[in-house]
């Protein structure tokens, strides 16, 4: 197939008019068949990559739903949203065993949705202060030996985990959890910027849902933010779906960071394109109103968001992020973080030719290509 007369995304250059060829699978250097497809005033950009969020459409992956995960997975598609990597809450070692087992039973399966590239255990092994939505609970020290035995029921699933570097033993349990190949991430911490900076040295390259469940930044205080800032190696999310952050603090954020380093993601629950109303989470309960999602009981607590990726990025686009680094941001970036740029987040020739053609006026969504298909 020729994709053609659209602006095609390119992460270093932006976007310019050109063809764009799969073979049916993959991007090509030339179309394997006569079929066109006219993408006449549409940006041609790679398929969205989420590395943070929970749920939607009424599922939670805290769950180990494969029912209620394949339903994850086809919203997820349905939205341009290709390749997800799904975040586990703090929760009994138990239920993240499951969880993970869940996650590896799903991947690699070819039953349609977006594909589980992966999975994130934001929690358990976070800091008290700052757990937010997260059930104190079941609040755990970092523990290799743990992760050691999600890892192997997860069959090497685990891609990112989030942890405070404050809490006792995170140093060490940074640098294996690096060693092991797993995407490390500092959040729902209290971090002065020296633990903070400390955590990057020891490898931790990720700071999760940057100014949400952390110090603020302070001239005299930087905290996580000024230690993220000061090393070059290191991504921060971002929740852009109009709640969690102003947009002045986005548009900061995007100007400190540069358009590289920074990522995306939705935080999404499982209210996510569901009605106003209460939702189960974690063990705890959630009240959702319009796009604000909190804790029941308590309507100061932000709970997660319940915007999809693609909101997230038509929000930065109205906060007045550029279309291409926004773009990047729910692409490239993240695809980079998990280490899964060879196969996505780009369209490079070789690159798997998920793509979605977005309105150039309204940023909707046009046209979905899964892997070379297109979708109904």
């Amino acid at each position: 197939m020729r994709i053609t007369n659209g602006q095609v995304f390119d992460p270093e250059q932006g976007f310019a008019v050109r063809e764009l060829c799969t073979d049916g699978v993959m991007i090509s250097a030339a179309s394997g068949d006569g079929e066109e497809l006219d993408a006449s005033g549409c940006y041609v950009i790679p398929g969205l990559v989420d590395v943070h969020f929970h749920g939607c459409v009424g599922e939670d992956f805290s769950d180990a739903s494969p029912e209620g995960l394949q339903k994850i997975a086809d919203y997820e598609l349905s939205q341009g949203v290709t390749y997800i990597c799904p975040a586990g809450m703090t929760l009994p070692e138990e239920q993240l065993s499951a969880i993970c087992r869940t996650a590896a039973a799903h991947r690699g399966k070819h039953a349609g949705g977006a594909e589980v590239v992966g999975l994130h255990l934001e929690g358990p092994f976070l800091s008290t202060a700052k757990k937010g939505a997260q059930n104190g609970d079941f609040l755990h020290d970092p523990d290799i030996s743990m992760l050691r035995r999600l890892q192997d029921a997860a069959q090497g699933c685990i891609r990112l985990v989030t942890v405070a570097p404050e809490q006792p033993g995170a140093m060490e349990f940074i640098r294996t959890a690096a060693e092991m190949g797993i995407t490390v991430s500092v959040g729902h911490t209290v971090a002065d910027y020296d633990t903070a900076k400390a955590a990057f040295e020891a490898g931790a390259t990720h700071a999760t849902h940057l100014y949400n469940g952390m110090p603020p930044l302070h001239h005299r205080a930087p905290g996580v933010i000024g230690a993220a800032f000061d090393a070059p190696g290191v991504r921060a999310e971002l929740i852009c779906d109009g709640v969690h952050i102003h947009g002045a603090m986005i548009r900061l954020a995007f100007r400190l960071f540069g358009r590289e380093r920074i990522i995306l993601i939705s935080d999404s629950l499982r209210a996510t394109g569901m009605p106003d109303g209460r939702y189960p989470f974690g063990g705890q309960e959630i009240e959702v109103h319009g796009n604000r999602a909190t804790i029941a009981g308590h309507p100061e607590t932000l709970a997660g968001s319940v915007t999809s990726l693609m909101g997230c990025l038509r929000q930065a686009v109205q906060f007045g992020i550029p279309v291409a680094d926004a773009v990047r941001a729910c692409t490239y970036n993240p695809a980079q973080s998990i280490g899964i740029q060879d196969r996505a987040g780009s369209l490079e020739v070789g690159r798997e030719a998920s793509v979605v053609l977005l309105d150039r006026e309204t940023l909707s969504v046009r046209t979905i290509l899964f892997k070379g298909q297109v979708l109904k």
